[in-house]
Parts: structure tokens; sequence; C-alpha cells
């Protein structure tokens, strides 16, 4: 029996509305049962496939599979097929409805409401289309690391790990326990050569939990030692000493072992650019870890990051002063700061100090990764994507996302400490080789020992931690000038529970 047919003008509109809702509806009550069956049934189908992959695979596991450059395009693909086909289907919904008995004054309103409706329902596939397009284009643009550059293929092997092991789809880390990541901050300047890393942070990740520590190097320290073996080591057997600068200043420092290594190719056989694998293996070894990877980030850029999440919210426990001239200032007390502000809290040493500007980089850090929810991301993508690109230059390669975006969703849930190698527990003037190596070797340990929620700490213990270790990274007693007393006593007095939470002595940053 031929189903009754709308015939009022909101009935049509009713119907129309429903159709955007439940493909299929109009067909069904304008008699044409088996269209309106088949698209119901299809509607259906995608409905609960979709829910059972959502139920079915973890959330991080399936976002890290969203990032392959495959599935982006087949996203970017599908929101179109599908924005095309909604928009059909409304068109025709409004034709098997027969606006045409309607009144003329009912035909023109239903025939413009019908045009709206067609136009609003593609916005969300647009949306969702030009979302994956840029997230696409902007990941493409950052990570152009080489493709075989993963874990367990040489750089980043955990002791007690095979060089030859391999990743697989069940063991991605190829057995590794935990990843590690050289985080730097660069102050680049149209008026300097040379990359200087004023800020180098090693965050070595549970692959696991996510539990992570990250590994605060000052920026002054000196003598440092490479590794026995390698061109620098040959170069300088006794530690990174240079000349002093015609002014007093040092360019000897382990802020400046990138540049250095960038401007003298010659020790490398002439090979270019040696400057990131260089910082990388020195502060592994530094630490008696093998680090994976690197990203530097451009100072300014994370002021354009900042903005682009609307502001961090930081509690300022007395006024920093900036500028060449002292004539900007960063007020005390708990406010939000935009990206100019935050990275002049975070970089200032006026009336302070290297190791104070640590504590705040820190504590910016802190802030952004609690802040940095993902309803922010999201509705801010866009201004995120077009500052980061500005803003990293890393080596990881591209294929290694699908990995390390779900363990970055771990981390952000899980037990995040840090430890600052400053004074008083190490002296950067005569740093102690065997004791830096053990307070990181004990505070992965308990990292690793700890559930998400909680890292023990206590004293340090002899190196060689039991996961991320670097194998022959033992430390072995090096040629080092003797430490006047003074400093020796200061090292001696170091905090026996240098292990911190990431925001611990942040004046209560949010």
């Amino acid at each position: 029996m031929q189903a009754k047919e709308p015939v009022s003008t909101g009935a049509v509109l009713g119907w129309l509305a429903l159709s955007a809702l439940a493909p299929g509806a109009a067909h069904l009550r304008t008699g044409r049962r088996r269209t309106g069956l088949v698209l119901l049934s299809c509607y259906a189908a995608v409905l609960l496939a979709a829910l059972g992959v959502w139920l079915a695979v973890d959330t991080g596991d399936l976002v890290g599979t969203l990032m392959d450059d495959t599935a982006m395009t087949a996203v970017i693909a599908g929101t179109i097929a599908l924005g095309v086909a909604w928009f059909a289907l409304i068109v025709h919904s409004f034709v098997v409805l027969r606006p045409s008995r309607l009144p003329q004054r009912g035909q023109i309103l239903t025939g413009t409401l019908a045009g709206l409706l067609a136009v609003l329902v593609v916005v969300p596939f647009g949306a969702l289309g030009n979302l994956a397009w840029t997230a696409q284009s902007t990941i493409n643009d950052i990570f152009q690391g080489p493709a075989d550059a993963d874990p367990g293929t040489g750089i980043g092997t955990d002791a007690g790990t095979p060089a030859t092991a391999q990743p697989s789809p069940e063991d991605p880390w190829a057995g590794r326990k935990r990843v590690n990541i050289l985080l730097l901050g660069g102050d680049a300047d149209d008026n300097r050569v040379g990359v200087r890393t004023d800020s180098m942070n090693l965050a070595s990740v549970d692959v696991e939990t996510g539990n992570t520590v990250l590994f605060s190097l000052p920026r002054n320290l000196e003598d440092v030692r490479f590794r026995p073996g390698t061109p620098m080591a040959e170069r300088f057997p006794n530690g990174f000493r240079l000349p002093a600068d015609p002014g007093g200043g040092r360019s000897d420092l382990l802020n400046s072992v990138w540049e250095y290594a960038d401007a003298h190719p010659e020790i490398f056989g002439g090979r270019q650019h040696q400057g990131p694998e260089v910082l990388m293996d020195t502060i592994g070894y530094t630490l008696g870890l093998r680090v994976d990877w690197y990203a530097l980030v451009n100072m300014w850029g994370f002021a354009r990051l900042i903005d682009a999440i609307g502001g961090i919210t930081v509690t300022v426990e007395t006024d920093v002063v900036f500028g060449r001239y002292n004539e900007g200032l960063v007020k005390s007390g708990t406010r939000k700061l935009k990206g100019a502000d935050a990275m002049w809290y975070a970089r200032s040493r006026t009336n302070s100090d290297d190791y104070t500007r640590m504590r705040r980089q820190r504590c910016v850090l802190g802030a952004l990764l609690t802040q940095a929810d993902p309803a922010t991301v999201l509705t801010r993508f866009n201004r995120i994507a077009l500052a980061t690109k500005e803003l990293i230059r890393t080596d990881i390669p591209r294929s290694m996302l699908k990995n390390l975006v779900p363990l970055a969703l771990k981390v952000k849930n899980a037990k995040v400490s840090s430890v600052q190698f400053v004074p008083p527990l190490i002296s950067t003037g005569y740093p102690d080789w065997d004791k830096i190596r053990g307070i990181a070797a004990k505070a992965i340990r308990d990292s690793s020992a700890a559930s998400p929620a909680v890292v023990a700490t206590g004293p340090a213990t002899p190196a060689n931690a039991d996961s991320g270790a670097s194998p022959g990274s033992s430390p072995t007693k090096t040629p080092e000038k003797k430490a006047p007393k003074k400093k020796q006593q200061q090292s001696a007095g170091a905090d026996d529970d240098p292990v911190k939470g990431l925001t611990e002595g942040c004046g209560g940053a949010l």
C-alpha cells in the first residue's frame, strides 16, 4: 500500500530534517521502502562499526593509527565522499517528498530551508577533512627523519636488548623499556650564526606506563666529556675546552657543542651538520643513556604556540624583569601569560641566574602539559598547527608517530618527575660525572618501578640503569681537573632527594 505523503510545509521540513539524522526516513515515509531500508541499514552498519572500533580499540592506539599518512589520506577522501553523499541525500529526500504539491509560499520556504540544510550537513565533513588535511600537512613538514630510524636499530638501544631487534606491530619498541627524547630550546636570531641550545632536557619515557623523568642539564656545564672512540673525544680527550673568548666569555660549554660540531666538519671527515648527532650522543653519554631522537624548539616559535592555545596560567613568585634595558616586567601573582610574557618569564636572567631560569622553564613546560587539553587543541587546531610548523626541527621519523602519539597520551596521565643537575646537586664548573650517571640511573629505576601515580625517590646509587642505559656507558674515570675544596664540598652537600615533581617549586603553577 502506498504510504501517505506529507502535504504540509511543516511535515515536509520535519521529514527532511529527520532524513539528515536518519538517512532513508523520507523515503520510507513516501512509500519507497526498499531505498529507505537500504539507506537506514547502511547507516546503522556504519554506526555499529564505528562504535565497535571505539569500544574495542584503545583510544591512544586509534589516534596513533590516524596519524599514519595513509590513514590521514583515507580520512580526507572519506570526508569528501561522505559530504557529497549527505548533500545528495538531502536533495533527493526533498525531491521524493514532492514539495511541488505545496502552495507557492510553502515551496519557496521549503526549497530555501532544504538548500540551507543541504549546505549545513556538509559543514561537519568539511571541518573534519580540513582538520585532517592541516594535520597531515603539518606533520609531513615537521617529521622528515629517515624512515628506518626506529628504536632498536642503533641509537636508542637499551642495555640487554640486541641491536638487531626490530620493531613489529605487536612490539613497536623492539623490546625497549624506555624511549629517550632530547628536547632542546634554541635561541634563533638573524644576527647569530649557528645553533646555541640554551635549554636542554632529556625526557625518558616508560613505554608501558608513560611515567617520565625529565632530566634538565645546565647550559654552562664545563669540561663536557665525549663518548670514547668518537671524533669529538679524539679532539678533546680531557673534556671540551677551548681558549677563552676575547671578552672573557666561554664558547666551550654544553650549549656550544652543537654549534662547534657544525662549524668543524673536518673533525668528522668533512661530513656537514653533525651538531644534532654529536649533542645527542654527548648528553646520552653524560647521563649514561642513549638518546633516540631530538626535537629543537625555536624559543620564540614556542611563544606563538602558547598564544595559539590561548596562553598559560602560571604563578609568578616574584617580579621578573626582562629586556636589554630592563624595560619589561612580568608581575608576580597567579596570572594567564601570553606567549611573549611566558617566554620572558622562562628565559630572563636579569637579577637571576641560569638555575632559576631552568626552574622557570620547567614550570612553563608543566603548565603547557597540563593546560593543553584535547578540547583546547581541537578548538584551536589550525592556529596550533601553524605555530608548530615554525616551532620544531626534529629527526623523529614520520613512521614512528603512530607509536609516539599513544605514548604521549599516556604521559599526560602518568607521573612526570624532574631532575635538575644544578648546584648544589652538582658543580657545573667541576662536574662529578659518576654522580650524574648514578642519579640518572636511580631516577629511571624508580620511575620504571612505580605505578603511574607514584614515583619513589631516594639517595642516588651507582650508575647503570637497568632500562634505557647505554651499552658500554658505565662510567670510567677520566682525567679531570681537581676541584677546589670549596667546589668539592658544594657538590658533596647536594640534595639526596633530587627527583621532583614537574611543577614542584613552581609557586603553585597550574
